[in-house]
């Protein structure tokens, strides 16, 4: 089958989507909406992937354009002669797809479209609306993109739900003592690790702020904060206010074959975030045996039971996150049995392996409905 793949420009996500296509035997013809500056992902596209040059995917997306990328788009289409169409994220993508007119057309939700932007913007709502009424399936990376797409009419047996899940060996627990601690003399210290970028949406100056505030109480807190982002000079002003610079371990940018040795190297992971759908971050801390604290949003609570995986707390509370690392740094906390948990929860819902297979069920459900 010849699939058009359609996405917003080239991440770590569409180099996992893209093999997954070309593994099943399909044809993998790729189309991104723009190139937002350096690339996103550091592999190049999987063998027998081809990236379609359209007169669209220049420089970044306005919806001022949206007629001409439509006829562009179409255009593509004509040439092309696709069998199906799997486009996503569903405000951008998948409403030009939606407008194309062509079926089958396989939608896909990045979580933050149907979970934020549709909340934030009335024109992404309009759009997504539009784009579901269009759509023969759709996939869904958690329950609660599910329950958000069926607010907008759109039918539960139209959707293909699963995780986008990981790559189960390659993010494992470490059996003996990591390299990283020892580098940076952390042997005996309390590691914790937050991997998401230093935005708004990622509650980075609650988490720096919760940090302060345990590490004033516990002098065995350390932080490994990878990434970067807007917020990176008031996050480090945080840190540096607070006295606990030296605590901090700032990684910057990690590629993707060195990101697992910085999960082996941390006893707890951290995420802020205001939304998320199935982190794959947290996906990546549970398949290492690493246990999580959370924010408690619909997303994280279907991966973390409290006391059995990690823990949750109440979004943008700095206090109550304060109280739950220095909860978590005690001793009498058996995270033994909350590292096999964690890796247990892992390997039964987010092995990527069999996941992927979930893209094959929507392409179906998609021609079946068209």
């Amino acid at each position: 089958m010849k699939v058009l793949y359609f996405s917003r420009d080239y991440a770590t996500h569409d180099h996992r989507f893209l093999a997954a296509i070309v593994e099943a035997g399909h044809e993998a013809h790729f189309l991104r909406l723009e190139q937002r500056g350096p690339r996103l992902e550091e592999r190049h596209f999987p063998e027998g992937a081809i990236e379609i040059e359209w007169d669209g995917g220049q420089g970044p997306f306005a919806w001022s354009r949206a007629p001409h990328l439509v006829r562009s788009l179409r255009r593509v289409i004509q040439h092309l002669q696709p069998d199906l169409i799997h486009a996503g994220p569903l405000h951008t993508c998948g409403a030009l797809a939606a407008r194309a007119g062509f079926h089958p057309l396989a939608l896909m939700s990045w979580g933050s479209d149907i979970l934020r932007e549709a909340q934030q913007s009335t024109r992404a709502a309009s759009n997504i609306r539009f784009a579901l009424g269009q759509a023969d399936a759709l996939m869904a990376d958690c329950m609660a993109v599910e329950d958000a797409a069926a607010q907008f009419d759109f039918p539960r047996t139209s959707v293909v739900r699963f995780a986008w899940g990981v790559d189960l060996e390659k993010f494992s627990p470490l059996e003996e003592t990591s390299p990283l601690r020892e580098r940076l003399g952390w042997e005996n210290a309390f590691v914790m690790l937050h991997t998401r970028a230093w935005e708004p949406l990622y509650g980075v100056l609650a988490l720096a702020q919760s940090f302060v505030r345990a590490a004033q109480q516990h002098e065995g807190l350390r932080l490994l904060l990878l990434g970067n982002g807007s917020l990176e000079q008031e996050t480090k002003s945080v840190f540096e206010q607070g006295r606990v610079l030296d605590r901090v371990h700032f990684a910057g940018q990690v590629s993707q074959s060195e990101l697992p040795a910085y999960y082996q190297a941390a006893d707890l992971y951290l995420s802020a975030s205001h939304s998320d759908g199935s982190s794959v971050s947290l996906m990546e801390a549970l398949a290492s045996g690493l246990p999580a604290l959370v924010s408690d949003i619909p997303g994280n609570r279907e991966w973390i039971e409290p006391g059995a995986q990690g823990w949750l707390f109440p979004v943008d509370d700095a206090d109550a996150l304060a109280a739950a690392i220095l909860h978590a740094a005690q001793e009498e906390t058996d995270f033994s049995a909350m590292r096999h948990t964690a890796r247990a929860r892992a390997e039964e819902r987010a092995d990527w392996q069999q996941n992927k297979l979930g893209i094959q069920r929507a392409y179906e459900l998609a021609r079946l409905h068209a």
